[in-house]
């Protein structure tokens, strides 16, 4: 295993789930071998003892390392399903009538309940109900507090306690239900770096969770309700990340609409300068085989080319036959698309204008300089990593070398586009920082005799907010013996 300065070529994060499939240190140290950036931890499945080791697996190897590891729990969020049917399987026909009603005896052909009050309330007649995934599609026709009619348009199979959406509809349910709220204690008394929510329909969602975690952990909200991307520039506004759910996005909407929605909202956090995953079926194919299809190739390479910050495996990594095969395949891809002469025209066809802070000035100012003096690496001092993800947000081309002395920055910070991070011991003067930069970029082989490197930093310095320096730097010829010691 290479070491912590030794970072990877590519900018995209790859985002691995764990599972069956990966969860033993074996199997996590291959995943990161092959090119896994981060871990996802899915709270939707397991126990908190089972997870538990899992982590304590990822932070064994971080010990061993020195590289940061960056983990992400997803909180299963609110699951609406329909109840028991008393032959466990019905089968339902286009044009009939069925019904969904408060009565807890086990359904049949005609009818089946729905432990769900919110529903009751929200529907009205012409809402349309998905089950199934949108395998099934009912329309109401009449809903009162205790009982929905519905005529079936889409016809199929149901079974017991299949999902229900409700498209179009905001809910009256909260993104975080009990279990997610034990999930969620459970996760940052773990000392994990970003939290997953699902369901996020509003900003407020975002804003409970935000409360809750009080600074602990990032907040990634996943974006897969319409009403969540009605409102993406509010939550943009409250959450440190974003996530494209394409899984129920594509139930809730013609699947024709998710490819535009994606762009959108991957657009939206670029300008924001919020992190922005894309996930779901991305290699599905390789869940059973060793190689994805070409359609699969293309659909992880488009959302590379839009610039997202990272791409994640879902099932291809926690319960696949080939997992470390699907990170590899990953890695692949994102290395061929970051070497098309056209890619860095693609990544900033979206524009990121700066706002009037020196922050913004700094980092855009720092992708101009970087490219004039054709720097071979941008190194980045900062404490809260708003410094570092402000200059990603630009898409600089050379390689990003965040130093800093808080751990849980270095963590968080494997989910942003081309940020290396090494934890290190703050400095003190303008002068230490220089030489510090140099130092750490020539150990990192980012640099060598003769090259141009790009300092940003905030004076004074430890203190969070305050980017206002930035200097060009060249490495000359006697340095690059005296600054390859160690350094704390």
């Amino acid at each position: 295993m290479a070491n912590s300065l030794q970072p990877r070529s590519r900018r995209v994060r790859i985002l691995a789930t764990l599972g069956p499939a990966s969860d033993t240190p074996e199997q996590i140290e291959a995943l990161v071998r092959a090119g896994a950036d981060a871990f996802r931890v899915n709270m939707s499945h397991g126990a908190h003892k089972g997870h538990a080791e899992v982590i304590a697996h990822i932070r064994a190897l971080e010990a061993r390392t020195g590289r940061p590891m960056t983990i992400l729990v997803d909180l299963q969020g609110p699951k609406l399903r329909v109840g028991q049917f008393a032959a466990g399987r019905i089968t339902l026909s286009t044009g009939s009538r069925f019904a969904l009603d408060r009565d807890p005896a086990p359904g049949d052909a005609t009818r089946v309940c729905l432990r769900h009050p919110e529903i009751f309330a929200a529907v009205h007649p012409g809402t349309a109900l998905l089950l199934d995934d949108g395998k099934i599609r009912l329309r109401v026709e009449t809903a009162s507090a205790d009982r929905i009619d519905t005529v079936v348009e889409v016809a199929g199979p149901l079974s017991t306690a299949k999902g229900v959406n409700v498209p179009n509809v905001v809910l009256p349910i909260p993104a975080l239900t009990d279990k997610d709220r034990r999930d969620l204690e459970f996760a940052l008394d773990q000392d994990i770096d970003w939290i997953a929510l699902s369901f996020v329909q509003r900003p407020e969602d975002v804003a409970e969770a935000k409360r809750i975690v009080a600074g602990r952990a990032a907040v990634l909200a996943k974006i897969e309700k319409p009403a969540a991307v009605e409102r993406l520039s509010e939550i943009l506004d409250f959450a440190d990340g974003v996530m494209v759910a394409r899984g129920d996005l594509g139930v809730e909407l013609p699947p024709e609409q998710v490819p535009p929605i994606q762009k959108r909202i991957v657009q939206a956090a670029r300008r924001a300068g919020k992190p922005v995953v894309v996930a779901t079926q991305m290699l599905e194919s390789m869940i059973t085989s060793p190689t994805p299809t070409r359609a699969e190739v293309s659909d992880v390479a488009n959302a590379m080319y839009d610039g997202a910050d990272a791409v994640m495996l879902s099932a291809e990594s926690a319960a696949g036959s080939y997992p470390v095969e699907a990170v590899a395949m990953m890695d692949a891809i994102a290395r061929q698309v970051e070497a098309d002469p056209q890619y860095s025209a693609r990544i900033h066809f979206t524009d990121t204008p700066a706002e009037p802070t020196s922050a913004d000035a700094i980092a855009e100012a720092t992708a101009d300089i970087a490219r004039i003096v054709s720097a071979k690496a941008v190194v980045c001092f900062t404490f809260s990593g708003s410094t570092a993800r402000r200059a990603a947000r630009e898409r600089i081309l050379a390689p990003l070398l965040m130093l800093t002395p808080n751990l849980d920055t270095a963590r968080r910070a494997g989910l942003v586009w081309g940020v290396h991070a090494i934890k290190t011991r703050d400095v003190e003067s303008f002068e230490e920082m220089i030489a510090k930069a140099k130092r750490m970029a020539l150990r990192a082989e980012m640099v060598g005799g003769g090259d141009a490197i790009v300092v940003i930093a905030g004076v004074p310095f430890g203190t969070p907010g305050s980017t206002n320096v930035l200097h060009i730097a060249r490495v000359v010829g006697d340095e690059l013996t005296s600054y390859r010691r160690d350094d704390g």
